[in-house]
């Protein structure tokens, strides 16, 4: 990993290395262009043909209802589901919006009333590892928000199978279709629908970069839809001082490295801390590592900056503006005030990222590539809609008419003053 120093670099200098490396968005868009107009075109033998030529399978069936599959789990694994989709359950329970109605002045009544995104399809990536993490993460919410349609989209297994774990987390959630199929053709099946594949209304979910620019391209389309927040690899970064561990920042930075070679992990370290030390648990910790070769090149790409103060770290932090961002230095709950952008906080050395990703409650699907500046991780309020409603009383509108008379008045709509006007003669000729 480079070493950069705070102090040392210019302001252009600071705004290259918050950059993250450029994804070629026009090479990929021209490559996923011809996999949605044959999935629009096709339909269900659209989706087959691109999953045996990239999978090498043909699910039969494509679609199937998990509520229909018998399931066997080793008992520790299902306790450990169970727990994890508990305390998740538990965070985002909380987050259930309370009522809202305002009377705004004597007879003018305002409510917001929540209601759920009914169609929701849910991306959760396969390949090399199921993912029952992400699942839970957008199926708990989905459920607690009341969506009625959930569409489940991950790739199979070579036989054309899907994991245990993953149909008895679509049983406890209560999703309605799964769709044997990934990458961009699965997003495109659910976000245009085909013969067995529901339309949804919104799309969440991580996946690599064919999946993103699908997600990306049928937003813009007359598919009408739309998707949780724009992706790009995983990062973390981690803010450490003299009393952070050195080998628990070695084993945070690794954590994400592992991901995938486009990761990006980030050390910022005041002058006390044990750097030294730090990258020989680095080179230790890597080298016991199943997936060594992904993280040693996640690694390289990725870099180290010292810093004077912590209160310079977080600046910094701020500019990057990482997925996660972990704090290891004495009392971290202080400096949360200094937090304006990150997707997820891990605050001191007993919070790993890792807990985030599985058990803690808070949801692990963020914002990367910087849009933690302007975009929330799903959360509940991911799945809903608020309305908002009015209902004016005969004194309300005596009250609140004139001023709607000299606005539309003033904005030269003529219609809108009368629909007002021949309320008011009505009232003024009965009274």
């Amino acid at each position: 990993m480079k070493t950069y120093n705070y102090n040392d670099l210019s302001d252009n200098q600071l705004k290259a290395l918050i950059q993250r490396p450029k994804m070629d968005f026009q090479s990929i868009f021209g490559q996923v262009d011809p996999i949605i107009q044959k999935v629009k075109q096709d339909g269900d033998t659209g989706i087959n043909y691109f999953t045996q030529q990239f999978d090498g399978v043909t699910p039969d069936p494509l679609v199937i209802n998990p509520a229909n599959q018998e399931v066997s789990i080793k008992s520790d694994i299902k306790e450990s589901i169970d727990t994890a989709f508990d305390n998740i359950y538990r965070f985002h329970e909380a987050q259930l919006p309370n009522s809202l109605e305002v009377e705004t002045m004597s007879g003018v009544q305002c409510k917001r009333v929540t209601r759920p995104i009914q169609r929701v399809g849910l991306y959760v990536p396969g390949g090399t590892a199921i993912l029952p993490s992400t699942l839970m993460m957008l199926g708990i919410p989905a459920m607690l928000a009341g969506s009625t349609t959930i569409v489940i989209a991950t790739p199979p297994n070579k036989d054309g199978t899907i994991a245990d774990e993953i149909l008895y987390i679509a049983q406890k959630i209560g999703v309605t279709h799964l769709l044997k199929a990934g990458g961009a053709q699965a997003v495109a099946g659910m976000a245009m629908g085909t013969e067995t594949v529901p339309k949804v209304d919104k799309i969440f979910g991580p996946g690599n970069q064919y999946v993103t620019a699908a997600k990306m391209m049928l937003q813009n389309s007359d598919a009408q839809i739309a998707i949780d927040m724009p992706a790009g690899p995983s990062e973390v970064l981690v803010i450490a001082d003299e009393s952070a561990n050195p080998a628990y920042v070695a084993a945070d930075l690794l954590s994400q490295a592992e991901h995938g070679e486009d990761s990006q992990v980030v050390l910022v370290a005041t002058p006390d801390f044990k750097l030294d030390q730090c990258r020989q648990e680095i080179n230790r910790q890597l080298a016991e590592l199943p997936r060594q070769q992904v993280a040693q090149k996640a690694i390289k790409q990725s870099f180290i900056l010292t810093v004077d103060t912590l209160e310079d770290g977080f600046a910094f932090s701020n500019q990057y503006a990482p997925e996660h961002l972990i704090i290891q230095c004495e009392k971290p709950e202080q400096y949360e005030d200094q937090i304006m952008n990150a997707g997820s906080v891990f605050l001191g050395k007993w919070t790993p990222e890792s807990a985030g990703d599985y058990a803690s409650g808070t949801n692990h699907t963020l914002p990367t590539y910087g849009y933690a500046r302007m975009f929330s991780g799903v959360s509940l309020d991911s799945f809903l809609k608020q309305i908002t409603m009015q209902q004016i009383s005969e004194e309300g509108l005596k009250n609140v008419g004139p001023t709607i008379e000299r606005l539309a008045e003033l904005e030269k709509l003529e219609a809108h003053k009368n629909a007002v006007s021949i309320r008011l003669k009505d009232i003024n000729q009965n009274t």
